[in-house]
């Protein structure tokens, strides 16, 4: 068991003869009891200060690891929106991809469409040309027939029958011819 300063004061030393000087025995040991207290005392500051520091070194301990796990969640979860960003961008672009194939098949149906149309629209303005071309031909032919001038020359002198019988006191009936 360790001394305490106490146990310094109160020891009693038997006396021998022609022993030490009391008063020097004294305080020698006044000297001592003041220099142990004052040990003790940083003992027991420097034993504070020991767990103080150990709390410390404790505290950030448990601030080191946290810290050191935040690091690997944040690099785990940047790493997983890389990840996600990547498949992200790779279904827009597959999508963009899908749209521009449907768009241009699109087109293409659609000028296919118009081309057949335009065509079909050619041969009927070419069936209406030829026919209209003939139906013209068919007509002059008939303006440059002498059956025309006999047709003309039929209805002059039918006129001029329907003005003779006029002058002659009959009246015309519309009906008969």
């Amino acid at each position: 068991m360790a001394l305490t300063p106490l146990d310094i004061h109160n020891k009693e030393f038997t006396r021998g003869f022609r022993g030490y000087d009391e008063d020097e025995v004294n305080e020698f040991l006044d000297q001592i009891i003041k220099d142990y207290e004052m040990v003790i005392r940083e003992k027991k500051e420097l034993g504070d200060k020991v767990n103080e520091l150990e709390d410390k070194l404790s505290h950030f301990s448990n601030i080191e690891t946290t810290l050191n796990k935040s690091i690997l969640v944040a690099q785990e979860t940047a790493e997983e929106v890389k990840r996600n960003a990547d498949k992200e961008s790779k279904l827009i672009i597959k999508e963009a991809e899908k749209n521009a194939d449907r768009i241009v098949n699109d087109a293409l149906a659609k000028s296919r469409k118009i081309a057949l149309e335009i065509e079909e629209l050619k041969k009927q303005s070419s069936v209406y040309r030829t026919r209209f071309k003939m139906l013209l031909e068919a007509q002059l032919e008939m303006l440059n027939d002498d059956d025309w001038e006999a047709l003309e020359s039929d209805m002059a002198r039918q006129q001029e029958d329907a003005e003779n019988f006029e002058t002659a006191g009959f009246e015309t009936d519309d009906t008969s011819s």
